[in-house]
């Protein structure tokens, strides 16, 4: 690529992913909107737009192979955990990636302070940026047979169940399916028996809810560790330690304010390695999220990849 294009100047070639979802959703023509704004800057944006996450993957990894100055995601976390996975692989060029937040959640955009709803406004960020490039750490997932990356955050536990049973529903849609089935998951969730080997160093608890956060929210504005940083070389591992209903519906909603800080049954700490693995009853797994999206039953090894990825924000 030419030099002025690498550092943000003159024009740039930008592989502008669509979120397949978008054309059915709030967001729907965002893409559309992303690329008038491209080209009124002078810039030369390559749709990429699929009828599936599958796909679509296929074909931001054809485009970044190919070559082009920049990657920009437009949609929610879904996506920016796509773009992750794609340009952390090592059979990919290095690649900055932007971020247009039109999706659900957007926890990833909430970590980077982006303007949520406001189109024009996260382009200009988006092109902004490139004169200012951020270098940020991502979390490694992996297992026995696989791995993924992700940016924001890894949660195995009630925040997961709550994901798990959310998205076996059609309706409603949006937060408010989320929310529901919060109430849902409260009415039976017991405590859980964690084995954990923290920076190796093992250990065993039970909790209602473990995530490793790189970013500071989960789950559509839960600010569960609000301190924490993308750039400074550690994860946050975040504690939630048995409790009554009643106690936890007391506690939930401070979550999204960060003022569950200081309660004792939360607790935070900085770590670079950790192995999570569950007892449930009757042999069931517990399956793991990471940036809101799947990732499999426990056991899973999360490791810190510092500097792992380029932004453009």
């Amino acid at each position: 690529m030419e030099e002025h294009a690498a550092s943000g100047e003159g024009t740039m070639k930008i592989a502008v992913a669509v979120n397949p979802q978008a054309a059915f959703g709030s967001s729907r023509g965002s893409g559309e909107r992303v690329l008038e704004l491209l080209r009124a800057a002078g810039h030369q944006p390559v749709l990429l737009r699929e009828t599936n996450y599958q796909a679509l993957t296929a074909s931001v990894r054809q485009a970044v192979q190919q070559g082009v100055d920049a990657l920009l995601m437009v949609g929610g976390d879904g996506m920016v955990h796509l773009g992750v996975n794609v340009l952390a692989s090592e059979a990919v060029p290095p690649t900055p990636m932007g971020l247009i937040p039109v999706g659900t959640g957007n926890d990833a955009a909430r970590s980077l302070g982006l303007p949520l709803g406001d189109i024009p406004a996260a382009v200009q960020r988006f092109l902004a940026g490139a004169q200012q490039p951020l270098s940020i750490d991502l979390g490694k997932v992996s297992s026995d047979r696989e791995e993924e990356f992700f940016a924001v955050s890894f949660s195995a536990g009630f925040d997961a169940r709550v994901n798990e049973r959310a998205n076996g529903w059609r309706w409603p849609k949006g937060r408010q399916r989320y929310n529901l089935a919060i109430v849902r998951e409260l009415a039976t969730f017991r405590p859980i028996r964690y084995r954990l080997v923290v920076d190796g160093v093992a250990e065993e608890l039970e909790a209602m809810l473990i995530a490793v956060a790189n970013g500071t929210s989960l789950g559509g504005g839960m600010k569960i560790t609000p301190d924490a940083q993308l750039s400074d070389g550690e994860l946050d591992l975040f504690v939630v330690a048995p409790m009554s209903r009643l106690r936890l519906v007391a506690l939930f909603p401070k979550v999204f304010s960060g003022r569950h800080i200081g309660e004792p049954e939360v607790s935070i700490r900085r770590v670079r390695s950790v192995r999570i693995e569950a007892e449930l009853p009757g042999n069931q797994s517990l399956v793991s999220y990471a940036d809101g999206e799947r990732v499999g039953a426990l056991p899973r090894q999360i490791d810190l990849v510092p500097a792992a990825l380029t932004l453009w924000v």
